[in-house]
C-alpha cells in the first residue's frame, strides 16, 4: 500500500502549472472525461487533500544537503523583486548542476587534478577571459550613460587582473603558463559566440544588428551583458559548492587558494555588479527583446557546460557512471515510482478516481438519482479516509515496534532485513483491507490510462528517462521501475505519455479486469520491502552475464531502503525522516551525494578502484533528478 500524498511548494507549482495548460480545453475535458476533471481538480487542490495524510514529513532536502548556497537564496529573492538576471539564474541552476559533475569540476573538488591538466584548464580560462575583456570593451563603447561605461571599464579591469592571477597562482604549482596551448573546440565557440553578440550578431537573428542610434546601442549592450552574465555566476556558483564540500579540509586541498579566490566576497561583488547591469539595461526591451536577452543567457550557460565538459583529465574518474562504467558489466538503473518519481501518491490517484466514477450521474437520471450519486460520492471518500487513518495509526505503531533503542555503529542488514519483514505483514494486511473494501471495484482501464498521462512527475524525472531511451541503445544498460502502486498501467501510462516506455521493464501490482473494469482485486507481486528486494535480486541474477553487474538504485521511503543497501550505488531523492529513523538506527550512513563522490574520487588510486560496492552501509542523498542525470549521465 502506497504511503500518502505529498504536500508541499513543489506540488503546489506543478499543480498549477498542468491546471493552466489544460485551462483551454477543461470544458471538453469535463463533458467527455469526468474522472480527469476531477483529477485536474486533485492536483490543483493536491495542498488540501485529506485522503492518505502524511505519515512522516516529506519535505525538500535540507540545505546541508541540497546543491544549493547563499548564492541561490539571493537569486530568489532578487527574482521576486523583478530582477530578470535573478529569473534567468533559476531558470538555468539546474543545468549548473552538470557543470558541478563534470569529471575535471570532480577531479579538481578531490584534489586529484594533475599539472598538466589544470595547466590546460587556465590556458582555455585564459582565452575565455581575453575574450571577455574584449567585449567589455566593446560593450563600453555602446553605452550611452556614464555608469554604465564606468561599470563595463571596471569589469574589463577586473577580468584583466584575473589573468594576472592566473599567472600568480600558476607559478606557486610550477606551471608554465606563457607556453601556447591549443584552444580546444568548446573554448572557440564560445569566444565566438561573446565577440559575434558583442558585434551585433545575433544567432537567428537577421544578419548584424545596425549600431547607430543611442536606442540600438542599448539594446546590444543589453544583449551583450545576458551573453557575458552566466560565466561570473556560474563560476562564484561553483567555487561556493567546492568551499562549502571542502570547508573541513583545512589548507590540505592543493587548489583551495584558487577555490578560496573565486568563492570570495570580492568575486561574489562582481557577479551581483553585471547583474544589476542586465537589470537596469533590460527595463527598457519590450517583451521580445527581452526573450533574445533570456535565450542569449541560455546559450552561454550552454557554453559553460559544454567548456567543462570538455576538459580532458587524464586520472580515472567516477563520473559520469554510465560512461565510465566498464561495457561488458551490465549497468542496471532501478528506481522506485511513487514520490520518487511523482509528485503524488499512486495510491491517492486511484482514491480520487474511485471517488469520481462514484459520483457520476446517468444523462438521464432525477434529481434523486442525482443526489444519492453525491451522497456516493461523499461515503466512498469518507471510507478511503478511514482507510487512510487506520494506515497511518498503524503504520506509526510499526516503525515505534522495529527500531532499536541503541543506534548500531556500522551496518547490521541481517537485524534490519528481520525487523522490516513485520512491515511486510503490514503492508499486506493493508493491502487486503482495501480490496475487501471493494472500492477500487469498477474503475475502467481508459480512466486509468488517461489519467496516468495526466500524472506530474518530479522536477527533471521526465529528462532522466527519456535520455534513458538514448543511454540504453548506446550502453550496456537496463533499466527497471520497481513500485508498491496498485495498478502498473497507471505507471506505464505515465511513461507513456513522455515518451519512454520502451525503454523501461514495469514490475509492480496489476489491476484485474473484467471487460476492461477493475474488479477490485489485484495480481499482489510487490507489495513490502522485502518484496522489492526480492524483485531487485531476482533481475540482477537472470541477467546471463557471467561478469558481476553494476546497479544504482533510485528511492525515497522505507519500502526501498533495503534495494538502496543492496544496490552498488543507493540514491535517495527527497528527505523523509522515517527512512532516516530506521537506517540510522540499523548503522546506515546517510551523505549527500556530491560530497561523497568527492571523498570516493580522492581515494581513487587506479582503474581497479572505480568499484561500488552494495552493502556498504552508505546510502547518497540527492537534491533532485537533475543532480541524478548528471551523475549518471553527464552532460
Amino acid at each position: 500500500m502506497a504511503r500518502h500524498v505529498i504536500r508541499d511548494e513543489h506540488v503546489q507549482e506543478n499543480a498549477e502549472s498542468l491546471h493552466a495548460s489544460l485551462s483551454g480545453t477543461s470544458s471538453l475535458v469535463k463533458a467527455q472525461h469526468p474522472v480527469i476533471s476531477s483529477m485536474i481538480h486533485l492536483v490543483y487542490q493536491a495542498r488540501n487533500m485529506n485522503i492518505f495524510e502524511k505519515v512522516e514529513v516529506r519535505n525538500r532536502p535540507l540545505r546541508s544537503e541540497k546543491l544549493t548556497t547563499s548564492t541561490s537564496l539571493a537569486a530568489e529573492a532578487a527574482a521576486r523583486d523583478g530582477s530578470a538576471a535573478g529569473r534567468f539564474w533559476i531558470a538555468c541552476q539546474e543545468e549548473a548542476v552538470f557543470a558541478l559533475y563534470t569529471p575535471f569540476m570532480v577531479c579538481l573538488a578531490a584534489g586529484k587534478l594533475g599539472l598538466d591538466v589544470f595547466r590546460n584548464y587556465i590556458a582555455q580560462n585564459a582565452r575565455l577571459l581575453k575574450a571577455f575583456a574584449q567585449a567589455y570593451q566593446m560593450a563600453e563603447g555602446y553605452a550611452d550613460d556614464d555608469e554604465s561605461k564606468a561599470v563595463f571599464k571596471q569589469l574589463r579591469i577586473s577580468v584583466l587582473k584575473r589573468l594576472t592571477m592566473n599567472d600568480s597562482v600558476s607559478r606557486e604549482w610550477g606551471i608554465a603558463t606563457r607556453q601556447e596551448v591549443i584552444p580546444n573546440s568548446a573554448t572557440l565557440k564560445y569566444t565566438e559566440f561573446l565577440l559575434e553578440t558583442a558585434a551585433g550578431k545575433i544567432e537567428g537573428g537577421k544578419g548584424s544588428l545596425l549600431i547607430d542610434t543611442p536606442f540600438e546601442k542599448t539594446r546590444i549592450t543589453a544583449y551583450t551583458v545576458g551573453a557575458m552574465t552566466p560565466f561570473t555566476r556560474l563560476v562564484a556558483y561553483l567555487a561556493k559548492e567546492l568551499h562549502f564540500h571542502l570547508k573541513h579540509k583545512g589548507n590540505d586541498h592543493p587548489c583551495k587558494k584558487w577555490i578560496d579566490i573565486y568563492a570570495s566576497a570580492s568575486f561574489e561583488a562582481s557577479a551581483v555588479q553585471i547583474e544589476q547591469l542586465l537589470d537596469k539595461l533590460s527595463v527598457s526591451l519590450t517583451s521580445e527583446e527581452l526573450a533574445i536577452v533570456e535565450k542569449l543567457y541560455r546559450q552561454a550557460m550552454k557554453h559553460e557546460i559544454e567548456f567543462y565538459s570538455s576538459l580532458p583529465i587524464v586520472q580515472p574518474a567516477l563520473v559520469p557512471l554510465l560512461k565510465v562504467h566498464d561495457l561488458t558489466h551490465h549497468l542496471v538503473i532501478f528506481s522506485d515510482f511513487d514520490l520518487t518519481c511523482t509528485v503524488i501518491d499512486s495510491s491517492a490517484t486511484l482514491a480520487e478516481i474511485s471517488i469520481s466514477i462514484s459520483s457520476r450521474a446517468s444523462p438521464s437520471g432525477t434529481d434523486d438519482d442525482n443526489q444519492n450519486a453525491q451522497v456516493s460520492s461523499s461515503d466512498v471518500r469518507t471510507a478511503w479516509d478511514a482507510i487512510a487513518k487506520l494506515y497511518t495509526e498503524e503504520f506509526g505503531q510499526c516503525i515505534k515496534s522495529i527500531v532499536p533503542s541503541e543506534q548500531a555503529k556500522t551496518l547490521d542488514y541481517e537485524s534490519l532485513y528481520n525487523n522490516l519483514e513485520q512491515i511486510s505483514v503490514f503492508e499486506k494486511r493493508a493491502n487486503s483491507r482495501v480490496i475487501e473494501s471493494g472500492l477500487l471495484k469498477g474503475i475502467s482501464l481508459e480512466d486509468i490510462k488517461r489519467v496516468g498521462e495526466l500524472l506530474v512527475l518530479q522536477d527533471g524525472c521526465k529528462d532522466f528517462f527519456q535520455e534513458s531511451v538514448k543511454m540504453k541503445e548506446k550502453f550496456n544498460a537496463d533499466f527497471h521501475i520497481l513500485s508498491c502502486c496498485w495498478c502498473a498501467d497507471l505507471m506505464r501510462s505515465a511513461f507513456s505519455s513522455v515518451g519512454c516506455l520502451n525503454a523501461l521493464n514495469i514490475h509492480s501490482n496489476e489491476f484485474i479486469y473484467e471487460e476492461s473494469i477493475s474488479t477490485g482485486e489485484f495480481v499482489r507481486t510487490i507489495e513490502s520491502p522485502t518484496d522489492n528486494v526480492e524483485t531487485f535480486r531476482n533481475i540482477l541474477a537472470n541477467l546471463g552475464s557471467s561478469k558481476q553487474p553494476l546497479s544504482v538504485f533510485i528511492g525515497d521511503s522505507i519500502g526501498d531502503l533495503l534495494c538502496l543497501l543492496e544496490a552498488d550505488v543507493g540514491i535517495i531523492i527527497g528527505s523523509n525522516s522515517s527512512l532516516r529513523k530506521v537506517g540510522e538506527q540499523f548503522g546506515v550512513s546517510f551523505v549527500p551525494l556530491y560530497s561523497g563522490l568527492i571523498k570516493k574520487q580522492s581515494e581513487v588510486a587506479g582503474e581497479d578502484s572505480l568499484v561500488w560496492k552494495g552493502l556498504s552501509g552508505v546510502l547518497y542523498t540527492a537534491s533532485s533528478w537533475t543532480e541524478i542525470h548528471a551523475f549518471l549521465f553527464g552532460a
